[in-house]
C-alpha cells in the first residue's frame, strides 16, 4: 500500500510539472543530409574536332540531354536570421546528345557524350519571409572526372549497298579540368518533424539555374552548357531544448461608457398621414420565374376582404416599424393594383420582364404576374399585356460599372408594372415609366424624444456586437439587438406594452471580438409618454433609381402641386436623402445629400412663387447609414426603397 502511494504521489508530482511546461526544441543551426536531381543540359556551340585523332567531317551544332545531380550537403542557419550558408559537394553528370547532322556525303551523323564532374558548390541562403520558402546563389566549382564521348555515322540512304561503320567511343581533348561558374536557385524547406522532437527532419524541393558563364567545357572551339536543375534535399539538424514556461496571459477586459437616458415623461403624440410611394417593380429570385414568396399572394376568398387602404392594419405603429410597414405595403403591390384594376374597369397594364437569360425567360417572368392577378383577382386577361427584354428600360447595371455587379444585376431582374390609366398612376404623371399611385395611411408615432436611449461609448472598438437584457419587477426579460453601433433608441412603448411605468435592471452584453463576453450592469425607470396633446403631421417620399440624383420631371410636377400646398405656414419642412449600400460610402452620403437638396429646391421654388419666405428647411444627407437606413441592403427592394428622400411636414 504505501509504495502504491508512493507511486501516485510520484506520478502526480510528474503530471504538475508536466502540465505546468512544455518542453520543445528551437529550429536547428546546423542541418546534414543529401541532395538529388536532374540537370537539364543545354549545349550551344559547335564540336568539330573530338581530339587529336578525330576531326569529324561536318560540324556539331546544339544539343541537350538529363543528367544526375547527387550530394551531400551541409547548411548552417543563423539564428533569429533570415540569412545562412550552405555546401553541397558532389557527382555532377551533364550528359546529352548533340543533334544530328548530315555530312558531306549524305550520311548522318551523331553525337553523344557523358560529361561528368565533381562540383563544390557553396552558396549564401536568404529566407525573407516567415514561411519555408528561401533562395540561393553562390559560385559553382567543377573537377572533370568524365569527358568520354560517342560517334557513329549512318549511310547514305539513297546508296543501299552501303554499310555502317562501328561506333567511335572516344575522349575528347582540350576538356577543361577545372570549371569555375556559378549559380542562383530557389527551395522551401517542409517540416517532417514537430517542435517537439529534438531531431527535426526537414525535406527541400528545389530548382538552380546555372548560366553558361564560365560554362566552357573546352578550352578550344566555342561549345558551351546551360543548366537547369531540379530537385530535392532530405536533411536533418538537432534542436536545443528550451523549456517553455506556460504565459499567465492577462486578459485585458475591453471598457466602454455605459449610460441609460430615459426621459420621463413628453406630453405629446404624433398622428402621421403618410404618403407611401409604391414602386413599380415586382423582383424575381435567380433560377426562377415565379413570384417570390416573399410577396403577399392571395387567394381567391381573400380577395374579397382586401382594401387598400387598409394594408397597413397589422404593420407596427411605431418609429422602429416604418421598414416593417413600409415593406409589408410593397410586398401587397400585386394586390394594390388588382384591387385598382378591379375598381377601374378600364384600366389597363403592361407587364414588362426584363431578364440576363433572354426574352423568353422574361416573359415568363411577366406571364407569371399577369396569371395571378387573371386566376385571383379576376383581371380579364386583355387588360394585361405581357413583354419580355433582356434588359430593363432604367437599368440598375449602367455601362462602365465594375462594383457590386452582382446586387445591381438582381435588380435588373424584374417585372415592370407600367399604365396609361389615370387610376393607377401618381398625379401628373403619365406614360410607360410613370410611378404608381402611393398608398396614403395614418400612422401614430411616438416622438423620438420619448425613446428610451442605450449609449455605449466606445463600444465599436471594443466589442463586434452588443445587446440589451431588460428585467422587470416581475422578472420578465426582454432582450434587444444586437447593436454594432454605440447608440441604440428603443420606444417607451416597445418596453412597457401597456403598463404606464415600469422599474427595470439592466444588463448591457458586449461580445468581443475574439468571442468573450463583458457584462455591465444598471438601472432604469421609464415612463410611457402621455397622448395629452395632439400633433398632426405629413409624410411623403420620392424613389430615385440607381445612382441618380435628380428628381424627374414627373416628380418636380407632384412636389410642386401637391407637396408644397400642403406645407402649414411658419413651419419646420424636414427633408432627409438615403442611398442603398451599393459602391463607396463618401460617394453615397454625397449622392444622398444631392437627393435632398434636389428635392428643397424643387419644394423652396414652389413656395417662393406662392410669396411663401415663412418655411425653416432641416435638410440631411445620411448615405448609407445603416442606423439611419430603414430597409437594409440584402434584396434588391430594400435596396430601391433605401434611395429614397423622406419629406416630414410639421408645424414649428
Amino acid at each position: 500500500m504505501k509504495k502504491t502511494l508512493l507511486l501516485i504521489i510520484v506520478a502526480l508530482g510528474f503530471q504538475m510539472q508536466t502540465s505546468a511546461q512544455e518542453v520543445e526544441y528551437e529550429k536547428p543551426n546546423w542541418y546534414f543530409g543529401v541532395a538529388a536531381g536532374a540537370n537539364f543540359n543545354f549545349y550551344r556551340g559547335t564540336t568539330q574536332r573530338l581530339n587529336e585523332n578525330l576531326t569529324v567531317p561536318t560540324a556539331f551544332k546544339d544539343g541537350n540531354g538529363v543528367g544526375l545531380y547527387a550530394a551531400p550537403l551541409v547548411e548552417y542557419h543563423f539564428t533569429n536570421s533570415v540569412w545562412g550558408i550552405m555546401l553541397q559537394s558532389g557527382y555532377d553528370n551533364r550528359q546529352g546528345d548533340w543533334d544530328q547532322v548530315i555530312s558531306p556525303c549524305n550520311c548522318p551523323m551523331d553525337l553523344s557524350t557523358d560529361l561528368s564532374y565533381i562540383t563544390i558548390e557553396p552558396s549564401l541562403r536568404l529566407a525573407p519571409f516567415k514561411n519555408g520558402f528561401y533562395l540561393y546563389g553562390g559560385p559553382r566549382l567543377a573537377f572533370n572526372i568524365d569527358k568520354s564521348f560517342t560517334y557513329e555515322i549512318g549511310t547514305n540512304p539513297a546508296l543501299s549497298n552501303q554499310v555502317a561503320g562501328p561506333a567511335i567511343n572516344g575522349d575528347f581533348s582540350d576538356i577543361e579540368n577545372t570549371i569555375i561558374s556559378m549559380q542562383v536557385g530557389a527551395g522551401f524547406d517542409i517540416p517532417l518533424s514537430p517542435d517537439t522532437q529534438r531531431t527535426q527532419f526537414i525535406l527541400s524541393p528545389f530548382v538552380a539555374f546555372q548560366p553558361y558563364f564560365g560554362q566552357n567545357p573546352r578550352s578550344s572551339e566555342n561549345w558551351n552548357n546551360t543548366t537547369i536543375r531540379a530537385g530535392a534535399a532530405l536533411k536533418f539538424g538537432l534542436g536545443r531544448k528550451s523549456i517553455v514556461e506556460e504565459e499567465i496571459v492577462e486578459v485585458i477586459v475591453p471598457s466602454v461608457g455605459f449610460t441609460i437616458e430615459s426621459p420621463r415623461n413628453v406630453q405629446a403624440e404624433r398622428m402621421v398621414s403618410e404618403t407611401f410611394p409604391l414602386s413599380n417593380y415586382v423582383y424575381i429570385d435567380k433560377g426562377s420565374t415565379e413570384i417570390p414568396k416573399r410577396y403577399v399572394l392571395l387567394n381567391k376568398e381573400e380577395v374579397k376582404n382586401f382594401k387598400e387602404d387598409q394594408v397597413e392594419v397589422n404593420t407596427p405603429l411605431d418609429m422602429s416599424g416604418r421598414s416593417k410597414r413600409g415593406m409589408l405595403v410593397y410586398y401587397n403591390v400585386l394586390n394594390i393594383i388588382g384591387d385598382r384594376m378591379g375598381k377601374n374597369p378600364n384600366a389597363t397594364i403592361t407587364l414588362v420582364g426584363s431578364s440576363e437569360k433572354g426574352n423568353d425567360d422574361a416573359r415568363a417572368m411577366a406571364q407569371s404576374v399577369k396569371t395571378y392577378l387573371v386566376d385571383v383577382f379576376a383581371i380579364s386577361g386583355s387588360r394585361i399585356a405581357v413583354e419580355g427584354r433582356n434588359k430593363p428600360k432604367l437599368p440598375s447595371e449602367k455601362a462602365g460599372k465594375t462594383i457590386d455587379l452582382d446586387l445591381l444585376r438582381a435588380e435588373d431582374r424584374r417585372v415592370s408594372i407600367e399604365s396609361n390609366s389615370p387610376a393607377m398612376l401618381m398625379e401628373f404623371q403619365s406614360g410607360p415609366e410613370a410611378q404608381l399611385k402611393p398608398v396614403q395611411f395614418k400612422v401614430q408615432e411616438a416622438p423620438k424624444e420619448s425613446y428610451v436611449v442605450f449609449k455605449a461609448d466606445g463600444a465599436e472598438e471594443a466589442f463586434s456586437s452588443w445587446r440589451i437584457e431588460l428585467t422587470d419587477e416581475n422578472g420578465m426579460v426582454k432582450s434587444y439587438g444586437p447593436f454594432t453601433e454605440e447608440v441604440a433608441s428603443i420606444p417607451g412603448k416597445t418596453i412597457l406594452g401597456n403598463q404606464a411605468e415600469g422599474d427595470f435592471k439592466v444588463k448591457m452584453i458586449g461580445t468581443t471580438k475574439n468571442g468573450e463576453e463583458v457584462i455591465e450592469e444598471s438601472n432604469t425607470n421609464v415612463v410611457l409618454w402621455s397622448t395629452s396633446d395632439l400633433e398632426e403631421g405629413m409624410r411623403f417620399s420620392i424613389l430615385y433609381e440607381f445612382d441618380d440624383a435628380t428628381a424627374i420631371s414627373m416628380y418636380e410636377k407632384y412636389l410642386t402641386d401637391i407637396v408644397a400646398p400642403k406645407i402649414p405656414r411658419n413651419s419646420k419642412v424636414t427633408i432627409h436623402g438615403h442611398t442603398d449600400g451599393i459602391g463607396e460610402a463618401q460617394n453615397n452620403q454625397r449622392l444622398s445629400l444631392a437627393r435632398a437638396n434636389n428635392v428643397k429646391d424643387i419644394l423652396e421654388k414652389a413656395l417662393l412663387n406662392s410669396n411663401r419666405k415663412d418655411v425653416k428647411f432641416d435638410v440631411q444627407g445620411f448615405g448609407e447609414n445603416t442606423s439611419k437606413a430603414h430597409y437594409g441592403n440584402k434584396l434588391p427592394e430594400q435596396r430601391s426603397y433605401n434611395r429614397t428622400v423622406i419629406i416630414d411636414l410639421a408645424k414649428s
